[in-house]
Order: C-alpha cells, then structure tokens, then sequence
C-alpha cells in the first residue's frame, strides 16, 4: 500500500508537504514542490484513506493566534482581522495572550498543540528568546504577524518605512530637533521604525542627538516617562516621532502637563492609527499600519504554502496627516 511518506519522498518534501498539498480542505497550491507531490501521487496510484486522514490532519477547524496581550489596542485589532480572515476560511480562531513573557509563551504553545489546533499565527515573535521549533508537533505549521524573529514565515508591516514616512513628514515641516520615542529593541516592528527614523535623518544630513532617541515598551506610560524625559530637558525637541500610538498618548498627557501646545509648541506623530487617536482634541497625525492585509498574508502563509522554504510578506504603510503636526515656528 502506497502511504504518504512514499509520495513525499518521490517528489522531494516533507511528509506535513505533501499532507498539506493533499488535502481538500485547502486551497489549490499552484508552486513547483506541490505539482511535484500530485504528480509523484498519481504515478504511484496513492489513494488518500479519509479515515487516516482525519488522524493526521487534527480536524478540527481551528487556528492558535498568540498574542502578547489583548489589552493592548493594536494586538486586540490584529486579533480581530486574523479571526475574520480565518472565519472567512471556515475556520474559528482561538486566542492565548503570554504578557511578552517567553516562558508564558512556551506554555501557551504547548497548550494550543494539545487542543489540537491546525495551526499557530503569533504576534509575538522576540529576537532576543525565539521560540523553538514544534518538535513534538512537526505537522502544525506556525507564521508570524506584526514582528518577526527572522527564522519563521511572517507577514509584517514594512515599519522601516513607516519609519521613513513619520520623521520625513517632520523634517519637510522644517522641524530638526526630532526624538524618537521607541519600543523595545527585541521586537523587529520597533528595530525598523528606528532604522527609518535613522536613514530619514542621514538623508537630510542630521547627525542624531543620541539624547533624543528612548526606549521602553510600547505603553501609555513608557510614553509618559520619555516625555518627561524629553520635555524638561533644554533645548528640547521642536517635534517627535513616538513609535505607536499609545507612546504618543502618554505624550500628550505629559505635554499638556507642562503647558505645552500641540502642534504650536510641539509636533507628534504617532504609529498604527488605533481608532481613538482620530477623536483626540488634537487629533494624532499616525502612521496606518495595514492590518487587514497583514492578517489576510499570515493567513494564506499558514493555510496555502506548501514550500519548505522561509516566506516573508511585507505590507506597505500608509502616512494619515491630522493636526498635531505643523510647520516649525508656526
């Protein structure tokens, strides 16, 4: 009897390949490695037993999404769109929320494989602790959204320009004392919307105040500690650039504090466009991450690869200019 180890090794792919190529559930993959595995089916009169199937694949219908935490705007709104996009594929999402810990990590992991998921999408990828590979669970595949570890399939924002598009809106209104408020280094999104911070301020020939670049998490309150940081300090910046928006909300809090007036006195842009920050007395000139098309890519990455090979879909953001910014000495 022809089993599906012997279609996988006449067409060159892994067992979990060939399975995923196989199986009706899923869309028709067009690349090279999947005709290879119908092929190498048909030549060897593989016939797919539904009842091993059902063994093999976990059957039912659900996808782990793994987040740092859903009190957090941005992860919540990531959540939502991955949910619709599976619920578009039929598919239900559950969510596991780890607090940025890789120890909660490893154990929300473990938990979603016992439950028997299809697959995992985490948004919380760390250069500094990746996560091992699913040795015990080789046939559930995993990808990665919003950041990446550099190892595994992602679909992320393009944050370096993001990055770009923040600090040279500021620069084109005549603004050169900029701050960067940032977030944590072991996370890819913040390492890019630096990098493009940076490449902004070479090309407009500005040699960056080491001073003027702070990094924290991505809270409300990291916000509020580097704008004290920032705004006591003599000569403060004229304008800064706070890596997502809740950064920058914590910012406004500080500033109105000290009686300064956005954008007269200070110019803010923020990252992501999260709902509120439309609504704000001042409303928040942001960057628009895509999200929908992030969880749309991670999930055609989770569902539709069949190659063995590292994928990465980066996803263009998009400047929204609002009114807490405004041309230097206005």
């Amino acid at each position: 009897m022809v089993t599906l180890k012997d279609v996988a090794q006449a067409a060159g792919v892994s067992t979990s390949t060939a399975s995923r190529v196989l199986d009706e559930r899923l869309p028709r993959s067009k690349t090279a490695a999947a005709q290879r595995v119908r092929e190498a089916a048909a030549e060897l009169g593989y016939v797919r037993d539904p009842f091993a199937a059902a063994l093999r694949r976990t059957g039912t219908s659900t996808i782990g999404i793994v987040v740092p935490r859903l009190t957090d705007t941005v992860m919540a709104l990531m959540y939502e769109e991955l949910s619709a996009a599976a619920a578009a594929r039929g598919l239900f999402a559950v969510v596991a929320s780890t607090h940025d810990d890789p120890a909660r990590e490893r154990v929300a992991v473990e938990t979603l494989l016992r439950r028997k998921v299809d697959g995992i999408i985490r948004t919380t990828a760390r250069t500094d602790a990746p996560l091992e590979p699913f040795a015990q669970a080789p046939h559930v595949r995993q990808v990665l959204a919003l950041r990446g570890d550099g190892q595994s399939s992602e679909a992320v924002g393009d944050d370096v320009l993001g990055g770009r598009l923040a600090t040279r809106h500021l620069l084109d209104l005549g603004h050169r004392d900029i701050a960067l408020v940032n977030g944590p280094s072991y996370a890819t999104s913040a390492a890019g919307r630096r990098d493009g911070f940076m490449a902004s301020l070479a090309e407009a020939k500005i040699e960056p105040d080491p001073f003027l670049v702070v990094e924290g998490d991505y809270s409300t309150e990291a916000g509020e500690q580097a704008a004290l940081q920032l705004l006591t300090r003599t000569p403060r910046p004229t304008a800064i650039f706070a890596a997502n928006d809740k950064l920058a909300i914590g910012i406004v809090s500080i500033a109105a504090r000290l009686g300064l007036r956005i954008p007269e006195d200070l110019s803010l842009v923020g990252y992501n466009d999260i709902p509120v920050v439309s609504k704000l007395p001042t409303p928040l000139t942001t960057v628009r991450v895509p999200f929908q098309q992030i969880a749309a890519g991670a999930l055609k990455l989770l569902l539709d690869d069949s190659s063995e090979e590292r994928q990465s879909l980066v996803y263009a953001p998009t400047l929204i200019p609002r009114h807490s910014t405004a041309p230097l000495g206005r």
